[in-house]
């Protein structure tokens, strides 16, 4: 007679039945869905509320650009309020002036461009037969008579009272907001830390800080950049004769705010007019001054101007930029960068101090290592 023994009932979990691997990449996995829905959920909240949330962007990016000259005057003697009021008017003066300035810049070389574009189509159809009559076709339909471009300004802000209505909302909010951020921005570490009893107060302050130093960062290096990109670039095409070199000029300093994309459009609308109007040589010299000025841009004035807080890695800056736009159109390209730049930063930090308040075993490799 045979005796057949019966395997023993396996009390583990289900769970434990499964190799570590395989324990492992569930757990994994469950981390990056939460993650990604966290982070799906935030983007939800903002774009559904971006009457409120880009102004406040807007507003902690003026406040990080303006925040130096509080010390400046309160240092001498004018009270925190009257400070931040002189700044915000002072803000106010120079924002209408400036856009004053390129709106006037490109509306009175508008037509030029407008030109210069439509015989740049004429001349690159030429070159390229069949091809060139569809790139022609595109140039004529982007870019239209000077009075046509007029026109449906004048019909976009005829039919566009309500977009208006909430640029003006959104410009005095962000103006409230910036003048209560100058004034009581000393104050963000006493709320942190009533809000946050404990040590977990410190670092949020911290990633506070750091987030707000990168987004300076940004902001102070990119309008010093962006100035000395369009003063070079506008002298270059006058030294060239390329009509409409101050429009041309304020688009460069437009499109630096919004890397790789705004210099790339700005740069070929400007070698394209010049084709245009004073041929291939002309149109090559263009080039070479856009070229020149992006290499010392990049070579020279970002590594010297802009903070080391804003390095991003080129592929972190082009993801950012195409979400962005993606989210929030032009709004939102311009705003990527910085909102990347302090994510960044506040990773940085949580990274640190995981690494600082580790367990005993981190603490032993520490030790070994440093003996």
């Amino acid at each position: 007679m045979v005796v057949v023994e019966r395997p023993l009932p396996d009390d583990r979990r289900p769970s434990q039945m499964l190799p570590p691997s395989v324990r492992a990449a569930a757990a994994w996995s469950a981390a990056v869905i939460l993650l990604l829905t966290v982070a799906a959920f935030a983007v939800f909240v903002v774009v559904e509320l971006r009457a409120a949330t880009i102004p406040i962007l807007i507003a902690l990016l003026a406040t990080a650009l303006l925040h130096p000259v509080m010390p400046w005057l309160v240092r001498r003697g004018v009270s925190r309020g009257a400070a931040a009021g002189l700044t915000c008017t002072v803000l106010v003066l120079a924002v209408t002036g400036g856009i004053a300035l390129l709106v006037n810049s490109l509306v009175n070389s508008a037509p030029q461009i407008a030109s210069g574009l439509r015989q740049a189509g004429d001349r690159i159809a030429s070159w390229l037969g069949p091809f060139g009559d569809k790139v022609q076709y595109a140039l004529q339909q982007s870019s239209g008579s000077g009075s046509t471009l007029i026109d449906s300004l004048a019909t976009g802000v005829l039919s566009g009272l309500g977009l208006v209505t909430q640029l003006l909302t959104g410009g005095v909010l962000a103006l409230a907001l910036v003048f209560f951020f100058l004034r009581d921005g000393h104050r963000f570490g006493d709320a942190v830390q009533n809000a946050f009893p404990g040590g977990h107060s410190d670092t949020v302050i911290a990633c506070g800080q750091q987030a707000f130093a990168a987004m300076a960062g940004f902001m102070r290096g990119t309008t010093l950049i962006a100035l000395i990109d369009a003063t070079f670039i506008s002298i270059g095409l006058l030294v060239l004769g390329v009509p409409g070199a101050a429009g041309l000029g304020a688009l460069v300093f437009m499109g630096a705010y919004i890397p790789f994309v705004g210099a790339f459009l700005s740069g070929t609308v400007a070698v394209l007019v010049a084709l245009a109007n004073g041929g291939l040589g002309t149109a090559l010299w263009a080039l070479g001054v856009v070229l020149a000025v992006q290499a010392i841009e990049g070579n020279i004035l970002q590594p010297v101007i802009q903070s080391r807080t804003v390095e991003l890695h080129p592929a972190t800056i082009m993801i950012a930029v195409v979400a962005g736009s993606g989210i929030a159109g032009i709004i939102g390209a311009l705003l990527a960068v910085p909102v990347s730049a302090a994510g960044l930063g506040v990773i940085s930090v949580l990274r640190d101090r995981g690494g600082q308040q580790g367990g005993p075993m981190s603490r032993r490799r520490h030790s070994r290592a440093e003996s």
